[in-house]
């Protein structure tokens, strides 16, 4: 016999290894696509030709950012991803104290 605690547990466990698998795959498919063609932007006001933070709209609301600096090193976020983030920054999470 075994109590609601314990099936309780299993479960959430079942769902949270499910929902890092779908993650995971996620991830997988986002740097398996080819973005030799994505047309990379910089912020408003900024040439291309200064130090900048650059991003890409990929399918499905994912973003891929790299450094103006280092064009070969591209970070890939997925869409929950990229909104956590932004939702961070907006309420000031990252920033400087």
């Amino acid at each position: 016999m075994t109590d609601a605690g314990t099936s309780t547990s299993s479960a959430d466990s079942a769902t949270d290894s499910a929902l890092a698998a779908e993650k995971q795959r996620q991830k997988d498919e986002l740097y398996a696509l080819d973005i030799s063609g994505v047309e990379w932007e910089g912020a408003p006001g900024t040439s291309p030709d200064e130090e900048r933070v650059e991003i890409a709209k990929l399918p499905d609301g994912a973003v891929a950012m790299r450094s103006s600096l280092d064009k070969e090193t591209v970070l890939r976020y997925t869409k929950a991803e990229w909104d956590a983030f932004v939702l961070g920054a907006r309420d000031g999470e990252f920033d400087l104290r």
